[in-house]
């Protein structure tokens, strides 16, 4: 059984021949000339990069927290930003959320219900009931935290439990078993070789949600050559090494174009 997404997201693939995800992780303080330090110009900056990148990726990654920072006009802003994409590219809301039971359903039909958004990300911590109702949404995908790349990673992903297993490790082979009955899950895991082969040696056919290359130092080729699962297919996430390259606003659909390629040129 093949989810929806990610059948769009191979023919999507196929059409731009590669696995590009853009994140949207915007601030004021780094808008580029041209635009109004402001909310408006933040809007029409994210439309401008969205316009320039539509035919160019697989999928959008909005991080919530980014908006959440300017408030309920912050909100509002990324409202107006799924509502440009229009359902023309998946949209994966960056939230990782997850809590109790009855928290989660009303964060489920925050994300899903009133943004609309495609999959979202979470965190497994607290268990498979704090998750289930995401997954209930069958029609959605879901990313949950795997193994990540930060160097906190080390303060519990990486601790061994008594199964002689890490946590990370056990996290991973949970969401696959879970998926074997969901179908609609993926991991998140960080871009660096060794996190992602340890990842991809326990499941072959997860889909993996890979942030980490540009500005964070992973790169495209080897985000892809180790984290593509059976079908070929990963979520490539690239944010500021796009969003920060833009010099000008007369000139950020030329340097939306050149940043893709130039993350792109590194296979």
């Amino acid at each position: 059984m093949t989810h929806p997404l990610i059948k769009q997201w191979l023919n999507l693939k196929q059409k731009t021949h590669h696995c590009l995800c853009i994140g949207l992780d915007p601030d004021i303080n780094t808008l580029p000339n041209g635009y109004e330090k402001n909310l408006e110009g933040l809007t029409h900056f994210l439309k401008d990069i969205i316009d320039a990148s539509i035919l160019e990726c697989i999928a959008y990654k909005p991080n919530i927290s980014f908006f959440e920072a300017y408030g309920i006009k912050g909100l509002l802003v990324l409202e107006s930003i799924v509502k440009h994409i229009d359902n023309h590219i998946p949209i994966i809301i960056d939230g990782k959320r997850g809590d109790i039971g009855n928290t989660s359903a009303m964060q489920a039909r925050y994300l899903f219900d009133y943004f609309n958004a495609d999959a979202i990300t979470l965190h497994p911590y607290m268990g498979f009931d704090s998750l289930e109702p995401f997954f209930n949404y069958k029609d959605k995908f879901h990313f949950v935290l795997g193994l990540t790349s930060n160097p906190g990673s080390k303060d519990f992903e990486e601790l061994p439990l008594a199964n002689g297993k890490t946590l990370a490790a056990t996290v991973i082979e949970t969401i696959s078993h879970w998926n074997q009955t969901n179908h609609n899950i993926g991991i998140v895991v960080g871009a660096t070789e060794n996190k992602l082969k340890q990842a991809r040696d326990i499941d072959r056919d997860l889909v993996f949600l890979i942030p980490g290359v540009g500005k964070q130092g992973g790169s495209y080729e080897n985000a892809y050559t180790h984290g593509k699962n059976n079908q070929g297919l990963a979520l490539i996430n690239v944010s500021r090494a796009i969003t920060g390259a833009i010099n000008n606003k007369k000139t950020v659909k030329v340097d939306t174009k050149d940043a893709i390629q130039a993350i792109l040129n590194q296979l």
